[in-house]
């Protein structure tokens, strides 16, 4: 039988992403992507399995990377002893990003009942569009096939802007050509990004955030973590497997999963047991990125819960020396 979760199961979460921040932002501009990776797995591997937690991660970034860890798809992680879990995580959403020393690379992880996480594996590749809470009642599945114009029009109507107020999150990707077209033809702005479409969602999901709504295809495994934020914010989210690819698609088929099916946050997480911890390692649109000083780091991170409408802010410093058995000092 499952154990009941921990109210602070949350704050647990953020300790392992600001660990891996702490650990990753190291590698800030150093263009050393594998190095990069390997500490930043490594430490999240060390700090998941330090939680009281029987975990199984949903889908890993195997299928995207090539590389294999000990967070690959369907692998145990916690030390056995707690609640049985499905877990998504991201070590770096944003690697490229890190080691070319630009901003908005985050860590990021996300815990549910087992069995209440749907699985993409082996996709790799989602359609998604995300809206906060105000519009959410109105985001119906027939939006994520509708001309993105006549999306803006709805958004901007509930929200009482013009189209021409709106900002649209965008991964700055060649497949996404007339997706930025038809955008600016409709009249709305465009924030585009080279990675990062986790913290995209989340800002999407948060009222007055500077970002009205995410449009386009990204990773699958960051899409499962922003369906989990985009619960907890109480937004909505519509998503649908997009292979890139003739090799991803025909994975897709023999897993007999449906490329055609629309899905929602509720259809793609069934529990509202759900939390969702992230940190910055550079500085970004959402948090702030790992800071050095006198022996010690500060993080800048966000912990959500679902069940609750919990949004905490978290302002942390760590002492580097003993960074897992160190005190912490929360700032909120």
């Amino acid at each position: 039988m499952n154990q009941p979760l921990r109210r602070n199961l949350g704050l647990d979460l953020v300790r392992v992403t600001e660990a891996t921040a702490i650990q990753a932002g190291r590698w800030m501009g150093l263009g050393k992507r594998i190095e990069a990776d390997r500490t930043a797995i490594q430490t999240m591997v060390r700090a998941l399995n330090e939680i009281d937690m029987n975990g199984r991660i949903i889908i890993g970034e195997e299928a995207k990377s090539g590389l294999h860890s000990a967070l690959d798809s369907g692998n145990a992680i916690g030390n056995g002893a707690g609640p049985e879990m499905d877990v998504v995580l991201d070590p770096i959403d944003g690697t490229n990003l890190l080691v070319h020393g630009r901003s908005g690379a985050v860590s990021a992880v996300a815990v549910a009942p087992r069995g209440s996480m749907w699985s993409p594996f082996p996709g790799v590749y989602m359609e998604k569009l995300v809206v906060d809470r105000d519009v959410a009642h109105a985001l119906v599945k027939e939006a994520l096939d509708a001309p993105a114009a006549w999306t803006l029009a709805m958004i901007a109507r509930i929200k009482k802007k013009t189209i021409r107020d709106l900002v649209v999150f965008v991964l700055d990707r060649p497949r996404h050509q007339d997706l930025i077209e038809e955008i600016r033809m409709a009249g709305a702005r465009v924030a585009l990004r080279r990675d990062g479409d986790i913290t995209g969602a989340i800002l999407a999901a948060i009222p007055d955030s500077g970002i009205d709504v995410l449009m386009g295809v990204g990773g699958s495994a960051e899409g499962l973590m922003a369906a989990c934020a985009v619960k907890a914010l109480h937004g909505a989210m519509l998503t649908r497997l997009a292979p890139q690819s003739e090799e991803e698609r025909q994975q897709v088929m023999a897993a007999a999963l449906d490329i055609s099916r629309i899905m929602t946050q509720d259809e793609l997480i069934l529990s509202n047991q759900v939390f969702f911890a992230a940190t910055g390692v550079t500085d970004g649109m959402l948090l702030d990125g790992v800071h050095y000083a006198g022996g010690f780091a500060m993080t800048h991170s966000i912990v959500l819960r679902a069940k609750t409408g919990a949004r905490r802010m978290i302002r942390a410093e760590r002492l580097l020396e003993d960074l897992f058995d160190g005190e912490e000092t929360y700032q909120q």
